[in-house]
């Protein structure tokens, strides 16, 4: 069979379009830049980590042939999210994209590591505030700066990224190890991702008719080098048996940005392997 010249795939062209990614530099981050730069788009790899962002931005522009632009951002901080968007206006003066991905994860942030032992009773304020001015407040601050280009452009897309914890409560048996102190999912992750949901519906509704789209993309689990047992207790609770792989997240993503999911708005697309299901 020989394909014609146009058909459905080519909505998922991104050629000379600007994709903003927060927290770009991380697990999941990183694989939207390479996804959505392979799909054409110049990536901007805003990220907490800037010497992370620049580096990765230098790889995805090898890789792609399409220049990417790596900006340390603290997306908590009105002034440097009202910076990204200026440096990112001055280098290609249009914004087409936003992907909110940026947020607070003791698992995959060392630094905030020791979280994962604090009992809900226990949990340290500070701890709280910390996480929901990341995982909302940034998102909230992202939204608001660019939202003026893409009003005038009369065209954009904002995806936000929750997480199934932000649907169901998380299983915290996953967490326990025989032997070892207790460990639970912080309550600040499952609040701010049910947050992200309420927020993409808000911004859906308020952005009618502005040729303004806003979705939101809910992952189960990664995979990211976890360890046996807790992949083994993971994979028994999903459709699939198993844990997703980083690319399969990202393909959803595109999904979302591309002119693919023209009909859609203030929807969640749920990718978990059925966790949700059952």
């Amino acid at each position: 069979m020989t394909l014609k010249a146009e058909g459905p795939w080519v909505k998922f062209d991104l050629s000379n379009l600007v994709a903003i990614i927060t927290g770009g530099a991380g697990l999941l981050g990183t694989e939207y830049c390479h996804t959505l730069s392979k799909a054409g788009a110049h990536v901007i790899v805003a990220d907490i980590d800037g010497q992370g962002a620049i580096g990765l931005a230098q790889a995805v522009t090898e890789c792609s042939g399409v220049e990417a632009l790596g900006l340390q951002t603290d997306i908590s901080q009105p002034d440097s999210v009202r910076a990204m968007v200026e440096t990112t206006l001055e280098r290609f003066e249009r914004i087409d994209i936003l992907v909110n991905n940026a947020a607070l994860d003791p698992k995959f942030d060392q630094e905030h590591a020791g979280q994962h032992l604090n009992r809900f009773e226990d949990f340290p304020f500070d701890a709280w505030q910390e996480a929901l001015a990341v995982n909302v407040t940034g998102m909230f601050l992202c939204a608001q700066a660019v939202a003026p280009i893409m009003l005038e452009a009369e065209q954009g897309v904002i995806v936000n990224i929750s997480s199934t914890y932000g649907m169901v409560g998380p299983d915290q048996r996953l967490y326990q190890r025989e032997g070892q102190p207790p460990a639970y999912k912080p309550v600040t992750y499952t609040v701010s991702k049910a947050a992200v949901l309420g927020m993409t519906r808000y911004l859906a509704t308020y952005f009618a008719n502005t040729g303004i789209r806003v979705n939101a993309l809910s992952p189960g689990g990664v995979f990211a080098d976890h360890d046996d047992e807790f992949v083994r207790r993971y994979s028994a609770k999903t459709v699939l048996g198993r844990m997703a792989e980083a690319d399969e997240v990202a393909s959803a993503l595109l999904f979302l940005v591309s002119e693919a999911s023209s009909y859609m708005t203030g929807a969640n697309l749920v990718v978990d392997g059925g966790w949700t299901a059952w």
